[in-house]
């Protein structure tokens, strides 16, 4: 089932319609289904890129979701594009290899000029382009945004990028990529979130005229790479939104990323439950099923728990982004509570499996290191309670 067969009206509905989104998730599930353990374990074993999922996913239209119905989309919200990043993972998948799509649209959506979305939208919702890559992190600078000292010098009628990013993903199968770039010194600025511009880079031209991709070898097999721009020339409509507010612009792919991230943790931990459950039904041992083992089964039962408990901040931080109200808290609680719930499970699981847990075949061990990126990236767990405690709660401010 695609994405067109869905009714849109019946989805685009407040508070959130489960029964309306099944449809969603059916769809998202019939597609999965052909794409099984082996499968994936094969991409893992490679450290390959899963490039037939990717296409089939992007031609039944439901990387194009969140593209409004006049650039060739669904006009759909993150509630949307969440539930269906949440099936792959649901599914045994990694929408790690997708999710990038779906967030930096966000920034391009809501700041891009009308002549910038004409051109690009419609070949994103087609699979002609494909925009999966954010340029923010930096090597000095880690999560300290307003630091980073790559810069942007404009020159007639270019901008001339200069700097370095680091654990920046899937350069080799995009097309497109958001840069964030200062283009005003950290020195000549009233407040340090100022002076930061975001611009789109097409990666065919600037590879080998200015940037140059380093590959890093990492645990999880995720592709992800170092920059280094040498003297890049941008052409000045390359710029999204305005000079020198960019860092406001990309909060918003940075909350609908988190938010995105916290769908695909809870995909991630209900397989895990799913898949413990099943185990501990099947498996004997002293002439009974583990599972009736509360020693057993309740860890299980408070994996169960913690997932569905980050199920709901995960519904109210898409719901405030579709309605155009401010996310950021609601987004990073999300993930905090997504990525811990789902780490819980992944441990759960391993331990419910004993040393099948660590064989290939069961796909534990795969998933459970795909999962446990999310405690650090896209931002860490610490990073999201410095932010509760000073924003939220009022304490002093930690860094």
């Amino acid at each position: 089932m695609s994405l067109d067969l869905i009714d849109q009206a019946s989805i685009n509905q407040a508070p959130v319609d489960h029964e309306a989104l099944e449809a969603i998730r059916d769809g998202v599930r019939s597609l999965c289904q052909q794409y099984d353990g082996e499968y994936w374990r094969q991409i893992d074993h490679v450290q390959g890129f899963p490039e037939k999922f990717v296409t089939e996913l992007t031609e039944a239209g439901w990387l194009g979701a969140m593209i409004p119905e006049e650039f060739g989309g669904s006009g759909l919200g993150l509630t949307e594009a969440s539930v269906i990043l949440e099936e792959v993972n649901r599914c045994g998948g990694n929408a790690g290899f997708v999710h990038g799509q779906m967030y930096n649209m966000a920034t391009l959506l809501k700041h891009g000029s009308a002549a910038q979305k004409a051109e690009i939208l419609p070949k994103l919702a087609s699979g002609e382009l494909r925009l999966q890559s954010m340029g923010v992190t930096e090597p000095t600078t880690g999560t300290d945004t307003t630091k980073i000292k790559t810069t942007a010098v404009k020159r007639g009628d270019k901008y001339v990028i200069n700097g370095q990013k680091v654990w920046i993903s899937r350069i080799q199968h995009s097309d497109l990529m958001i840069l964030l770039a200062r283009t005003t010194p950290l020195a000549e600025v009233k407040r340090k979130s100022e002076g930061m511009s975001i611009f789109l880079v097409d990666l065919h031209q600037a590879i080998g005229n200015g940037m140059t991709v380093q590959p890093i070898a990492n645990m999880v097999g995720h592709e992800t790479n170092e920059l280094f721009f040498d003297n890049l020339e941008l052409p000045a409509d390359s710029l999204i939104g305005e000079e020198g507010k960019g860092f406001r612009y990309i909060l918003d792919g940075l909350n609908a990323e988190r938010t995105l991230i916290a769908a695909e943790c809870i995909g991630d931990g209900r397989w895990f439950i799913d898949k413990a459950s099943r185990y501990a039904n099947e498996r004997v041992v002293f002439d009974r099923p583990i599972g009736q083992n509360q020693g057993v089964q309740f860890p299980i039962a408070e994996a169960h728990i913690e997932v569905e408990a980050a199920d709901l901040m995960r519904w109210r931080a898409c719901q405030e982004f579709d309605a155009g109200r401010p996310a950021g808290a609601s987004a990073n609680m999300a993930k905090y509570l997504a990525a811990k719930a789902s780490w819980e499970a992944a441990n759960v699981c391993l331990q419910t499996h004993g040393g099948f847990g660590f064989a290939t075949e069961y796909d534990v061990e795969r998933k459970f290191r795909e999962t446990r990126l999310y405690q650090v990236a896209p931002i860490s767990t610490n990073l999201i309670l410095s932010y509760v405690a000073e924003h939220l709660l009022d304490l002093p401010r930690s860094f």
